[in-house]
């Protein structure tokens, strides 16, 4: 099937189309992609050129990919010049599950989780403060 960006590998496109999603917010910081079969089916392309237009992304520092959980939306970070006096700092630690965090994860009250957290500030006010959890990795 002929790309209709003429002669841009399949897995830029799709690569450029996920990054346009994230970066707009229609996948916010966080939020897990959708499935390799169901980008397949959306984007009608092998599994292979999903997988490519992935690691792109994740290359680009705008999906992490953790095995068994899925890929997920990165919180942006800027670059120098591209947007002038705005600043992202993102940190990660390990939080012991309150109640509510415990009850959304299914797990006990003082249980570990990862937060991470997201702070960008414009001309060194802070506008936005995301903090995101989920269970730490475990190795098998």
């Amino acid at each position: 099937m002929p790309t209709p960006h003429y002669g841009q590998p399949r897995y830029r496109a799709i690569a450029e189309e996920l990054r346009e999603r994230i970066e707009s917010g229609v996948m916010p910081p966080g939020a897990l992609l959708p499935t390799e079969s169901a980008l397949a089916a959306e984007f009608r392309a092998a599994r292979g050129t999903v997988r490519q237009a992935i690691a792109a992304l994740r290359e680009a520092g705008l999906v992490a990919t953790e095995h068994g959980r899925g890929t997920y939306a990165t919180p942006r970070q800027h670059e120098c010049g591209l947007d002038e006096g705005s600043k992202t700092e993102t940190r990660q630690r390990q939080v012991a599950a309150d109640a509510e965090l415990a009850a959304l994860f299914a797990v006990e009250v003082g249980a570990v989780l990862v937060e991470q957290q997201s702070l960008t500030r414009t001309n060194g006010v802070v506008g936005t403060v995301v903090r995101t959890y989920r269970l730490p990795q475990t190795r098998h």
